[in-house]
């Protein structure tokens, strides 16, 4: 029997030219949180750094790009990619942090939104396309989906664009070990409330809040060298704390997630988790499996990375890994119909969201 679903028709994304590697740190003098000068050579600490987090590179904007131009590039390959009129679009939600933050200023703008922006970008002059943004941390994108899925349930639509965008290269403080985490892109999907016959589409979902102490474990704060402007911000992360909650929290949101949707843990194909350092998604999806009494994890083939080349992007990074991997861009993962995969991310608030999706 034919059922209506949530399913992606196209896919998009933005990655920056400009390549940040590990050496590029080399020079830094880096500080603590309590604005004591960090002793140990600046080569040595990302060495160690790289070794954590895996990370070898990540991209950064060029001068003249802002989170909605990155954005819009990837939402016009997305919309490419469907084969669609933009104008048939009922909804764009843009999910991202900061907004647009020129290069060399220290403001956030949105206003008026990226969505509004990046509508204008796209020439689309349909009232009836609803354009906003979305604020909830990393697992902003997989938020969205989440959202419009909820409307066209509803009846408010039947066909949207889901954008994650971010350039956190402008937040950074460049005296903080945590900034050789941050990195910039922008993933992008169409999505259309369509019957399938075979059971494609979102199968089911689930999302969580914790705002009690952990709501301060990224936040906006002052530099870590001591004489900076104290009025200037930058992201700041509670590296440790955010680990241990992730380990904690966010395998318990998959299974029940995959619990849901009435599969099998064994049908799954690939898990899509938040690029957020290797060391982290490897625990997350170790104790994943380990919930459904399974020891060995073949982590490499169910579970594609890119934060070793393009680093944190935030809400960027379930997107672009998932657009890499239809395409075909990542070598090692291929996504076939009837494939049944498992997103993840956890971030800012903090939050933390999961899905399941059938190809």
């Amino acid at each position: 029997m034919n059922s209506f679903t949530l399913q992606i028709i196209g896919t998009g994304s933005s990655i920056p030219a400009l390549i940040k590697t590990n050496k590029d740190f080399g020079v830094h003098r880096f500080y603590d949180h309590q604005q004591q000068p960090i002793t140990t050579d600046p080569e040595l600490v990302a060495m160690k750094f790289q070794e954590i987090t895996g990370i070898e590179e990540r991209r950064y904007a060029l001068a003249h790009q802002n989170a909605s131009d990155l954005g819009f590039e990837a939402a016009q390959r997305a919309i490419e990619a469907a084969g669609i009129n933009p104008e048939s679009l009922d909804f764009i939600v843009v999910a991202h942090n900061f907004g647009d933050v020129p290069k060399h200023h220290i403001q956030t703008d949105i206003l008026p939104s990226l969505a509004a922006r990046i509508k204008k970008m796209l020439a689309i002059k349909n009232p009836q396309c609803n354009a906003y943004d979305l604020l909830f941390g990393c697992p902003g994108w997989i938020e969205g989906l989440i959202q419009v899925n909820a409307f066209f349930q509803a009846g408010m639509g039947t066909r949207a664009l889901v954008i994650g965008t971010e350039t956190l290269s402008r937040v950074l403080d460049p005296y903080d070990r945590d900034s050789m985490i941050f990195s910039d892109g922008a993933g992008a999907c169409v999505v259309e409330y369509k019957s399938s016959d075979r059971g494609a589409g979102l199968q089911s979902f689930a999302h969580l809040s914790f705002c009690d102490e952990e709501v301060d474990y990224l936040n906006l704060g002052k530099s870590n060298f001591p004489d900076s402007d104290p009025r200037v911000r930058y992201i700041k992360m509670q590296g440790r704390k955010v680990y241990e909650f992730a380990m904690k929290h966010v395998p318990l949101a998959m299974k029940d997630c995959l619990d849901k949707s009435g599969a099998d843990v064994s049908e799954l194909k690939k898990v899509f988790i938040h690029q957020a350092n290797e060391k982290m998604d490897f625990g997350i999806i170790n104790r994943f499996y380990r919930l459904y009494g399974q020891r060995a994890v073949p982590e490499e083939e169910i579970m594609p990375m890119s934060i070793h080349k393009l680093g944190n992007s935030s809400v960027a990074t379930v997107p672009t890994l998932l657009d890499m991997v239809l395409k075909r861009q990542l070598e090692g993962h291929e996504i076939h119909k009837g494939d049944l995969v498992l997103m993840a991310s956890v971030g800012a608030g903090m939050h933390i969201n999961a899905l399941v999706y059938r190809f």
